[in-house]
């Protein structure tokens, strides 16, 4: 097992390109990212694709994902690489800034917390919400709510991983902001006790201070 810290584990088989990666973070072999936002302790596993996408905290990214590939202009007479990567193939032609634009200002958007499973797509503009479950094979075409697991093709909600109170008291105590400190000292709760006596109990020392945002 990599041993993670404060400097992010990238294979070296991995891509990056203009993004910023959190710490206790890991990309797995053959993973490309271009203009990502990866927060602390999340990892992105094997042979993976992300781009324009901001990524919360504690997100676990199984291998063979894609999340926010790029569109082919199907309205076009020609919806080939040729006329927007047009550099490739042409002496003296640029890549169409516009088109590439689009893309950028249609980022994804993943909460703290998020489980994608193996294969799993999202399309671009999406949002999927804290503590979210995309099942392996899923394709995302529409928004996800917090908390709740979606699976298929297109992807369609099947159940809530806790009820409405519940998923409200989590975002709320928001413990994936604590301190590594904190997380640790909680380890044993976060293991044992049902997600009920969590929030009694964490909700009670974060109402006396004592424990918190990092």
């Amino acid at each position: 097992m990599t041993k993670l810290g404060l400097t992010p584990f990238v294979d070296p088989t991995a891509s990056i390109s203009a993004s910023h990666l959190g710490r206790y973070t890991e990309i797995g072999a053959r993973t490309s990212l271009h203009e990502v936002e990866l927060g602390d302790y999340s990892y992105v596993v094997n042979d993976s694709n992300i781009a324009h996408t901001r990524i919360g905290r504690f997100v676990s990214i199984a291998a063979h994902t894609r999340i926010n590939p790029g569109n082919h202009p199907m309205d076009r007479a020609s919806q080939s690489h040729f006329s927007y990567r047009a550099s490739t193939y042409f002496e003296g032609e640029s890549d169409e800034g516009a088109f590439f634009a689009w893309r950028r200002e249609n980022e994804v958007e993943i909460g703290h917390d998020v489980w994608i499973g193996h294969g799993a797509i999202v399309l671009p503009g999406r949002r999927i919400g804290i503590g979210a479950v995309v099942g392996a094979g899923s394709v995302v075409t529409k928004d996800v709510e917090a908390y709740t697991i979606v699976v298929g093709n297109p992807a369609r909600p099947v159940r809530r991983r806790f009820d409405e109170a519940a998923a409200a008291r989590l975002q709320a105590l928001a413990w994936w902001n604590w301190s590594h400190q904190a997380l640790h000292a909680a380890l044993p709760d976060f293991r044992t006790l049902p997600v009920e006596a969590f929030l009694d109990k964490y909700e009670a020392l974060a109402v006396q201070g004592l424990i918190g945002p990092s």
